[in-house]
């Protein structure tokens, strides 16, 4: 019988740290991505999980179960890049960018461009679906009034990320519910004592940033006038077309099944396109395969909008698999345990128990760069110690949110940032140092969990009434 043995602990920390060393090099000096520092890390894990007793097969095995798990987020992807494609092909994002040029001041931009997407976000229960729509007319009304790409990002990511963490419609948000253990609106209103005051500080950060940049600078309204009448010449755009994303919005709270309306959006898009901007069919199928082809005139517009399609996406889901992979081979050979493990064992106080957690996240966001995996992982290891200390499991969901959701923002080749480094076309190294959102949720959880403050005890009653994470996630946590 094969005899496997687990990981000690610098064995364990092995392949993070040559992922973490070959992702700084990559972004530093070889600027090629991510794709060769994870395929090495997996290199690294499977011949770790080969001297620790484990066969091909089964590392094979662990590699698939842990693609297997990213399986609904590709498909999810290929929908997102047929939607950027349709709805700039229909005029639906242009139209947003013409109007929101006209309506919005430059003072007010910044806050703007966290506060709307976090309300689109929140209805949509989809941070990269808001980032594929909103946040590229975002950018664009951003470059367009001279506001630096980078800044306007992390302010739309922040705003996205505030829907994805909160929202009841969230994936991650049953996800990290029915982990812990919790009823869904229990674990969303626990959250509510992070997620609220980290927007807020965020947005007002942004108004500072808005009113300091759009004082120091003069508007160029003749590269304006260009823009819209760029926009004017290559687009159909009337007010009645943004009924269109209105509807689509709407869509969203009959709480249909993520892949069947993101597909209806899509073609919501390519509806738009045949009949008001008299796309073809061949046209719209481009669209949804290649992208769209801006030849507005202005160089950044075209750049921003000549995207979008099924292709632009590959290489985000080339990542997404090669990184739950990795995350999956590291479960099965027991180096996230032997690692979380010994971190739990020499816990002794509640507030350390919290911060612990939430390390962990960070830890398992590092190796695997992965939402899912970063949450589900320390859910698991944690529920139990929680238990045992007295701790509410909500203070365990809302840690694994932290963390998980949005704090993995923070990681260059993770999933969310490589996805928004794509759609947006900046590297994620430089959006990253301001998503306010994803610094101040883990660090207000870091406060919450040395001054106890919010953080919820488990009365003797109600941790028999705990509800199991087996049976949560057979409800889906509705």
């Amino acid at each position: 019988m094969q005899v496997r043995k687990l990981p000690s602990i610098p064995i364990a920390l092995l392949p993070i740290a040559v992922l973490i060393v070959m992702a700084l090099v990559s972004i530093s000096i070889w600027d090629i991505g991510m794709l060769i520092p994870l395929i090495t890390a997996v290199a690294v894990a499977a011949i770790i999980g080969k001297a620790l007793g484990y066969t091909w097969q089964e590392l094979e095995d662990s590699l698939a179960q842990g693609v297997s798990r990213a399986l609904p987020a590709v498909f999810i992807l290929f929908l997102i890049g047929t939607i950027i494609g349709t709805w700039i092909e229909g005029g639906l994002i242009p139209t947003i960018i013409y109007y929101g040029l006209q309506a919005i001041s430059p003072k007010i931009f910044l806050a703007l461009a966290c506060l709307v997407p976090a309300v689109v976000s929140l209805v949509l229960g989809s941070s990269l679906t808001t980032i594929a729509t909103v946040g590229i007319a975002f950018m664009a009304i951003g470059e367009g009034m001279g506001f630096p790409v980078p800044i306007v990002a992390g302010a739309v990511i922040s705003g996205a990320f505030f829907g994805d963490k909160l929202s009841p419609l969230s994936d991650t948000t049953n996800l990290a519910a029915a982990m812990g253990g919790v009823k869904l609106f229990s674990h969303i209103r626990h959250m509510l004592w992070d997620t609220i005051p980290a927007l807020l500080i965020s947005a007002i950060l942004f108004w500072f940033i808005g009113v300091s940049i759009s004082s120091s600078s003069t508007a160029d309204t003749s590269h304006l006038e260009a823009l819209m009448g760029g926009l004017d010449e290559q687009f159909v755009i009337q007010p009645w077309l943004l009924l269109v994303p209105v509807l689509a919005l709407s869509l969203m709270l009959f709480k249909m099944p993520a892949l069947p309306t993101l597909l209806l959006v899509s073609l919501m898009g390519a509806a738009t396109a045949l009949l008001v901007q008299g796309s073809s069919v061949t046209d719209i199928l481009q669209a949804m395969t290649s992208g769209y082809t801006s030849t507005t005139g202005v160089e950044f517009m075209d750049e921003l909008l000549s995207r979008g399609g099924i292709e632009s996406i590959l290489g985000t889901i080339a990542l997404v698999i090669i990184a739950t992979a990795l995350g999956g081979i590291l479960e099965t050979t027991g180096a996230f345990k032997v690692l979380i493990g010994s971190l739990v064992s020499r816990i002794k106080r509640s507030g350390s128990m919290v911060a612990a957690s939430l390390g962990s996240g960070f830890l398992v966001a590092f190796a695997s760069g992965e939402q899912y995996v970063s949450i589900l992982l320390p859910a698991r290891a944690f529920l139990t110690p929680y238990k045992k200390m007295g701790l509410s499991p909500l203070n365990l969901t809302r840690t694994a949110e932290a963390s998980g959701t949005v704090g993995i923002n923070l990681v260059p080749w993770s999933v969310p940032a490589v996805f928004a480094s794509g759609v947006f076309g900046v590297a994620a190294t430089e959006f990253i140092p301001f998503i306010f959102f994803a610094f101040l949720v883990p660090l207000i959880n870091l406060i919450y969990a040395y001054t106890g403050f919010t953080i919820k005890r488990v009365a003797p009653e109600e941790e028999g009434t705990q509800e199991t994470p087996e049976k949560l996630l057979s409800s889906k946590g509705n």
